[in-house]
C-alpha cells in the first residue's frame, strides 16, 4: 500500500480508530486523528502546544474544556445527511474531555497553535454552505474553519461527491511557499464512503511526477498530501466524503491550478450558465 495511505483499525481502549501526526507523516504541521466512542465514553487530552478542532461527524456529545462546556451538542447522526457539523475550536495551552452521549465519531484536527484565542463553539448556522463547481465537477463545501474564521493554524473544510463526480479538481497544489501567488500547506483528506463497502480514488502528483501516485481510497482512510496536485473521484454508485485539514507557515489558502486542466472549469461553468 502507498505510504500515503492510512487505513483506519479496530477502537483501541481510548477509542482511538486512526492517528496522523507530524512525525509519522514526515511533515511539520498536521495531526489528525479519529475516535469512536460508545455511548458515555469519555475522551480527555491535553493540547498542550497545538490547537484543535473537535469535528463531531457522527453523534452527540458533551465537550467540556478548561473555562467553556457545551451539553448535547451533535445532530447528524451519518455525514451522509449533508447537514453542517458542530464543532469545537480549543487552543494550545488547553484541554478537551469529551462525552459520547450517544455512539460518536469524532474528528480531532490538530495544528501548531499560539493560545491566540480562546475555545469556542462553531455551530452548524456558522458554517458555511458552498456548492463549488458545475456538471461532473460540482460538490458541496461545509467551511468549518476557513482563513476568514479565528485560528492560528488550521483550516478544516468538509467535502461531499455526488456520485460519478471528481472534486478538488481542476487539479490543484498549494506546496510553494511564494505568497501572494501560492501558499505552503500541508493538507490531509479523510474519507467516508456511502455505501461503505465502496472505494473513491485520488491521484496525488507533482509538475515534474517525482510524486505520481494514483490510490484506492476505502471507507475510513486518511490520504495524506504533503505536495502536488491531489483530485478526487467518486465512482458510479458511491457519493464520497472528505474532511480536509490544512496548516502551513501562513494562515492562507493561496492555490494553483494544474495548467493542463485549468480549462475544464472554465468549460464546466460556461455550460452552466448558457
Amino acid at each position: 500500500m502507498s505510504q500515503l495511505v492510512i487505513s483506519s483499525h479496530k477502537p483501541n481502549q481510548e477509542g482511538n480508530v486512526l492517528r496522523v501526526t507530524p512525525e509519522s507523516a514526515g511533515w511539520k504541521y498536521i495531526g489528525f486523528e479519529v475516535y469512536v466512542l460508545q455511548k458515555g465514553q469519555k475522551l480527555r487530552k491535553e493540547t498542550i502546544n497545538q490547537e484543535a478542532c473537535l469535528v463531531l461527524l457522527s453523534g452527540k456529545a458533551n465537550v467540556f474544556t478548561q473555562y467553556e462546556q457545551w451539553k448535547n451538542i451533535g445532530e447528524r447522526m451519518s455525514v451522509f445527511e449533508k447537514i453542517p457539523p458542530y464543532s469545537v475550536y480549543v487552543p494550545s495551552g488547553d484541554f478537551y474531555e469529551v462525552e459520547a452521549v450517544t455512539d460518536l465519531e469524532l474528528a480531532v484536527c490538530l495544528a501548531p497553535g499560539k493560545g491566540t484565542y480562546s475555545a469556542r463553539l462553531i455551530n452548524p448556522h456558522e458554517v458555511e454552505v458552498e456548492i463549488r463547481g458545475a456538471g461532473n465537477i460540482e460538490r458541496r463545501i461545509h467551511n468549518i474553519l476557513p482563513e476568514q474564521k479565528q485560528a492560528d493554524s488550521l483550516l478544516v473544510v468538509e467535502v461531499f461527491t455526488p456520485e460519478g463526480n471528481w472534486s478538488s479538481y481542476p487539479p490543484h497544489k498549494h506546496d510553494q511557499d511564494n505568497l501572494p501567488y501560492e501558499s505552503y500547506l500541508e493538507e490531509t483528506y479523510y474519507h467516508k464512503i456511502n455505501p461503505d463497502h465502496g472505494f473513491a480514488v485520488q491521484r496525488v502528483y507533482t509538475d515534474d511526477r517525482s510524486l505520481d501516485e494514483t490510490l484506492v481510497v476505502k471507507n475510513g482512510d486518511v490520504v495524506l498530501v504533503p505536495k502536488g496536485y491531489h483530485p478526487v473521484a467518486a465512482p458510479p454508485g458511491y457519493e464520497v466524503y472528505y474532511l480536509n485539514v490544512m496548516a502551513g507557515p501562513v494562515r492562507t489558502w493561496k492555490f494553483r491550478n494544474d495548467p493542463d486542466h485549468e480549462w475544464v472549469m472554465e468549460s464546466k461553468l460556461a455550460a452552466k450558465h448558457s
